[in-house]
């Protein structure tokens, strides 16, 4: 099982075939995902950075994808509590972070900064390392 945030599934859903393929076949991630990708997608579109083509079918994947939404009731607080220990303003990557400690597994991460913010930690690494 694999935990990931919302510019894997972006750059996943944006590549030939089924870009998801290569991460594996358990994919979960916190709900925020989907909604924190589609804006990064729709800036792109908005800033000419991506054709409304390619852009909608980026969508049409993402909105797809093959990863489980998972919210455990526990999520918010551990990621409270982490967003502290990391000296982090916003709780966003932390729930990432504590959805991979609650599910025992790694989170996946494009976020040059979320790693490092949490590389004491292990869990975190870019699709280059799987």
């Amino acid at each position: 099982m694999l935990v990931i945030d919302a510019n894997v599934a972006t750059a996943a859903s944006g590549g030939e075939g089924n870009g998801f393929e290569a991460l594996g076949d358990d994919l979960v991630s916190i709900p925020l995902m989907w909604s924190e990708a589609r804006a990064s997608l729709h800036l792109k579109l908005h800033k000419g950075e991506i054709g409304r083509e390619d852009a909608e079918i980026v969508h049409s994947r993402l909105e797809s994808c093959p990863v489980k939404r998972m919210d455990p009731p526990e999520l918010g607080a551990k990621a409270w509590l982490l967003a502290e220990e990391f000296g982090w303003g916003r709780t966003y990557d932390a729930e990432y972070v504590a959805l991979a400690q609650l599910l025992e597994c790694r989170l996946v991460t494009l976020d040059a900064r979320l790693r490092r913010g949490a590389q004491r930690l292990g869990i975190v690494v870019t699709p280059a390392e799987l």
